[in-house]
């Protein structure tokens, strides 16, 4: 079934747009199994359109094994029925085009499921086949060692035996991830021809962007040598040069470009890219995706200084590279915001003035279920975490993850599945009730009405060209902490990261994520808009 692309399109929408990550299995169960599923993301629907958001980005809900929650895709063209049936994602794009909400998916071109048919074909065709020519198979070391020592980013050894029990094929497989996602072989043209077959296919229903995952790390270096550092689970696949930023892989996005380029309106690829600012930003060179999020940003404490320098760092990108950051303060992988800057009320409003400031911020923005409910991480119990990273390498993304609260009623899921549904996937604390859409909705002062009327400004700023996607940003800090970004010629964004109040630069505050002072200074843990004329 093909659709057409959402209503009213314009010339580089991307470029200035919001958007809202769904992470389908915590979002809203519609069918009361417990588990997030398409039917709840398309009752919720209205909401998101209420936020003032631009488009959804939807992480992977193609059949998988759900053994790292859909990251480990066994058909790429499908809907898992888990999360309900290809009919309801025709009426989910239908719907959301309808509110005028454009709709990006998740493709994880690094690895697939260990039960995909054609590693399954691999596994049964043995050495020297082309069938295993599609994946990383390699012979081991004598005396039964794998063939190089890379680590895998879960924890472990990134090599596992493709038949142990055989005594005649001897062969490892890599997996940068777990050993039931193994990495696709991209120095074998048949693998960009089959995930240029993938991406039409949604590409063709009317989907209006692709997000890349791992998208820095296709290409592994030739001959798979040993890297210096085997690197720990925290730091990822940074630590090993040889998976990483192979010179190789912009050509497979130039490709891409050139296929999204041949649709009407604009469909747009993001980039997963975990880079530093300057190697990050080659991947949205103009020939190449439309976006890459600003990870240096996503990893930032609450400190002045340490803004200001990424700051820098990502407009000098911008200035050799040419397309402005990516914003983003939370995704499903890392702990939230208010949790990272602090936790409690302080991290609250810290968190609440964060996003402010990356909504005041020149490019686009995206926005993590939950963040404008200002929701805590979650200490999951030990027997409940669900996460393979936190099995193998002893780090747990589930207290991100947990599902959202819809309602103040204490029912075990918060609204989140249907009244006398299963248990949620993950448990809900006793505490989400007063952290609900309903109780946000009943708060005039709540950050969800927050976030709402910073989005509906920053729209109207677009509209009057006061934000423009090209600004450059000159970041300082002043007295007491006070971050400064001026943001083209007439715009302030202003950040009390210190412990003071702050006394403001002159000029019209448009917004404030807290009341100022009697006497008009921002207090601390809070962030301003201001106009100068």
């Amino acid at each position: 079934m093909t659709h057409s692309a959402a209503p009213g399109p314009r010339p580089g929408w991307w470029q200035d747009a919001v958007i809202y990550q769904v992470y389908p299995r915590s979002f809203a169960d519609g069918d009361g199994d417990g588990v997030g599923d398409l039917a709840g993301l398309l009752e919720r629907l209205p909401y998101i359109a209420s936020l003032g958001v631009d488009g959804i980005w939807i992480t992977p809900f193609q059949p998988s094994p759900q053994i790292d929650q859909g990251y480990d895709v066994s058909d790429y063209c499908g809907v898992d029925p888990l999360f309900g049936t290809m009919e309801q994602f025709d009426q989910l794009l239908e719907s959301a085009h309808g509110l005028g909400l454009r709709i990006i998916l998740d493709v994880v071109p690094n690895h697939c499921s260990s039960e995909h048919p054609l590693f399954q074909a691999a596994l049964a065709a043995g050495p020297g086949s082309p069938e295993r020519a599609m994946f990383h198979f390699e012979d081991g070391h004598d005396g039964g060692a794998p063939p190089n020592n890379w680590q895998s980013v879960f924890g472990g050894a990134a090599w596992s035996r493709a038949n142990p029990g055989s005594d005649t094929d001897r062969q490892w497989y890599l997996h940068l991830f777990s050993p039931e996602q193994p990495d696709w072989n991209w120095r074998n043209p048949a693998v960009g021809d089959y995930f240029e077959d993938v991406l039409r296919f949604w590409l063709d229903k009317g989907v209006d962007g692709l997000r890349i995952d791992v998208a820095h790390a296709l290409f592994k270096a030739e001959g798979l040598p040993d890297t210096a550092s085997t690197g720990t689970v925290v730091n990822g696949l940074r630590s090993n040069p040889q998976v990483s930023d192979q010179e190789e892989v912009h050509e497979v996005y130039r490709r891409w470009r050139r296929l999204t380029d041949s649709y009407t309106p604009d469909r747009i690829l993001v980039g997963e890219v975990n880079l530093e600012p300057d190697r990050a930003a080659r991947y949205t060179r103009p020939d190449e995706m439309h976006q890459a999020f600003a990870f240096a940003f996503v990893k930032l404490d609450w400190d002045a200084a340490a803004w200001a320098a990424v700051g820098r760092e990502l407009e000098a990108a911008r200035r050799s590279h040419g397309a402005p950051p990516t914003w983003a303060l939370e995704n499903h992988d890392i702990s939230r915001s208010v949790t990272r800057f602090g936790g409690g009320e302080r991290g609250a409003r810290r968190a609440r003035a964060g996003l402010l400031t990356i909504l005041g911020l020149p490019g686009g923005a995206y926005i993590y279920q939950g963040q404008e409910l200002n929701l805590p991480d979650v200490e999951v119990p030990l027997g409940a975490r669900a996460d393979p990273m936190w099995a193998r390498g002893g780090v747990s993304r589930d207290g991100a993850r947990v599902p959202l609260p819809w309602t103040m009623k204490p029912d075990g899921s918060y609204g989140f599945s249907p009244d006398s549904a299963s248990d949620p996937w993950l448990p809900t604390p006793p505490s989400w009730g007063t952290l609900s859409v309903e109780a946000h909705r009943k708060d005039p002062q709540s950050t969800l009405h927050f976030v709402r009327d910073a989005l509906r400004l920053r729209g109207q700023l677009i509209d009057k060209e006061i934000f423009t996607p090209g600004d450059a940003c000159d970041w300082r800090v002043e007295d007491n902490g006070l971050l400064i970004c001026a943001r083209g010629e007439h715009v302030l964004l202003a950040v009390a990261m210190g412990d003071e109040p702050c006394r403001l630069p002159e000029g019209n505050v448009l917004l404030a994520s807290e009341l100022l002072t009697p006497d008009g200074m921002l207090p601390p843990d809070s962030a301003a808009w201001i106009l100068q004329s």
